[in-house]
């Protein structure tokens, strides 16, 4: 997942979001003209997706704040059978959307909507990976992981990945939740906590 980062940073050089690994290796897609807006980088997605490399492959992923929908691309490159890709700004949608017609990604579904409008107003269902990457000038984390355990939208055992910038305050994350992974790169922080009974 990728989203809005803090509104200075630079896009990738290239304006170019490059999957990693998959049946789309090495595939370049555009990046939309949205001010912030970057994929999570290739170093992060590689660690992340080393991660879930045991589950991965069949699993239902929610990309939130999908941005330029980086990490749910990803995913379906990697053999997830689904992504519903949530991305409130119509720009980042439309350029998702040609994205996705480009690779012919037939598991993935894109919703135009605010995130947390989408987790209080949409018929729940469960996922096994969510993606969680919001603006981080939003201070969206601890509502959004509450809707997410409280909402009926996890299925037993889902990993719910959280990115975050490091300057920001820990996620209060539910009490059902525990941390797997927890590490920085640069200026950004991300973890993965596993959903328990």
């Amino acid at each position: 997942m990728a989203s809005r980062k803090i509104a200075n940073k630079k896009k990738s050089q290239s304006g170019q979001l490059r999957i990693v690994a998959g049946i789309w290796r090495s595939r370049l897609l555009q990046i939309a003209d949205v001010p912030g807006l970057q994929p999570t980088s290739v170093r992060i997605r590689e660690t992340l997706f080393n991660w879930l490399a045991p589950r991965i492959h069949g699993a239902k992923c929610l990309d939130l704040c999908a941005g330029t929908g980086a990490l749910g691309l990803e995913a379906l490159s990697r053999g997830a059978s689904r992504v519903v890709f949530v991305e409130r700004s119509a720009v980042a949608v439309k350029c998702l959307a040609s994205n996705i017609s480009s690779l012919k990604a037939s598991g993935a579904e894109l919703k135009n909507v605010d995130a947390l409008r989408y987790l209080k107003e949409s018929t729940a269902e469960s996922f096994d990976v969510v993606f969680l990457d919001p603006p981080f000038a939003d201070d969206l984390y601890d509502e959004l992981c509450r809707l997410l355990a409280t909402e009926g939208w996890l299925a037993k055992d889902a990993r719910v990945y959280i990115e975050m910038s490091i300057s920001q305050p820990e996620v209060h994350i539910p009490e059902n939740w525990r941390v797997l992974k927890n590490k920085t790169a640069g200026k950004v922080r991300y973890l993965m906590a596993v959903v328990s009974d």
